[in-house]
């Protein structure tokens, strides 16, 4: 039975039958919507002309031609529009080249100073008195900043920061309480660059006399099982100056001398004795340094005593007490054949120079009466 729409004769062979088109609906929408379109018949009478055109994808019909142009244009304002965010924020965020994460690792040595004798002792105000301590100042008083002038690519303001975060640290590694009795380090570990850090746990925790890992290259403290600090009044002396290691470098130099007065570990009162140490340190500090107040400390040299010469001072300062003489056996023997574990700075060691004795002041007697 044939349906409205259908051939008077039905559908012809090989269409598909009745039911292969029934959904389609050729209206006009899907007629324009074609790729393939039909010329008409004017155009079809042209030379070579072919019965169909393809239509661009951008659309069809007689619009397509002008809508071409309009697309273009806000194809080309788009591109335009890009380019010029893109300079715009490369203009106001210019690219700045990230600094160098390399870090120098410190490089240290500690070498003992053994007296010619016996250590003399008393108490902590005669034996400073007697000695050229005697002119230092107490504490951090002793470490003073030189004249301040900006550099060449420094501002006198960085140079202040810098100065002020090397004196932190002498004071830190040098005259804290509880980082001298080894109670303590978190302070100095604070002040030095990040990329140091590691190292300086490596060497609190497994200190060594190989110029990387000493710990007495990095502050000053003392075997709590041998000496304790005497008198907190400790003597300082020293200088500090600085220069440019380059246009975003700037380095600086201490040379400090401490004088601290020591007894026996876990005695009562007894006599106590003088122990000198003497800091040469060089310290970097880049932009980031700066601006976090933190230091890298790069060389250290250090000499102290009296001690014996055959203790091994990286780990700790073992100080000969009051009354007290170098066994007297020189230097830890050093096996030139033991390599793999290298030991730069062992078997060092000097001689502490006799200080000139200074006589105490006579004690003053009464003001003349009547006065």
């Amino acid at each position: 039975m044939a349906v409205p729409g259908d051939p008077p004769d039905g559908a012809p062979d090989g269409i598909g039958g009745d039911d292969e088109y029934r959904s389609v609906v050729f209206d006009e929408d899907f007629v324009r919507a074609a790729r393939l379109q039909e010329f008409s018949a004017q155009e079809r009478m042209g030379e070579h002309a072919r019965a169909v055109r393809t239509r661009s994808a951008w659309g069809g019909g007689a619009g397509s031609r002008t809508r071409r142009p309009r697309q273009g244009l806000v194809l080309l304002m788009l591109v335009a529009f890009a380019f010029s965010a893109a300079v715009y924020m490369g203009l106001r965020h210019p690219y700045v080249p990230p600094p160098s994460a390399y870090t120098d690792p410190l490089t240290s040595t500690v070498v003992p100073l053994t007296p010619r004798g016996a250590v003399p002792g008393g108490r902590p105000a005669e034996l400073y008195a007697a000695s050229p301590a005697d002119r230092y100042r107490v504490g951090a008083a002793g470490i003073t900043l030189p004249a301040v002038r900006r550099t060449q690519h420094f501002t006198d303001t960085q140079v202040v920061t810098a100065l002020t975060t090397v004196k932190d640290y002498l004071v830190q590694s040098g005259l804290d309480p509880d980082v001298l009795s080894g109670a303590a380090a978190r302070p100095v570990r604070l002040l030095l660059d990040p990329d140091q850090q590691q190292q300086f746990d490596d060497s609190l925790a497994r200190p060594a006399p190989d110029g990387r890992h000493a710990a007495t290259g990095w502050l000053v403290r003392f075997d709590p099982a041998t000496a304790a600090v005497a008198d907190s009044r400790i003597r300082v002396t020293g200088t500090m100056a600085y220069a440019e290691a380059g246009p975003d470098v700037l380095e600086v130099v201490t040379d400090h001398t401490f004088v601290y007065a020591v007894r026996r570990a876990g005695a009562g009162p007894a006599d106590a004795s003088l122990f000198t140490v003497r800091r040469e340190l060089r310290l970097r500090f880049d932009r980031e340094d700066l601006e976090g107040r933190r230091a890298e400390l790069l060389d250290a040299y250090v000499t102290a005593g009296p001690q014996d010469c055959a203790a091994d001072p990286s780990a700790a300062f073992k100080p000969l007490l009051a009354g007290q003489r170098p066994a007297g056996s020189g230097p830890v023997a050093t096996d030139p054949y033991d390599t793999g574990h290298p030991h730069r700075t062992a078997g060092l060691c000097g001689v502490l120079a006799t200080a000139p004795h200074r006589p105490p002041p006579p004690p003053r007697g009464p003001g003349p009466r009547g006065a």
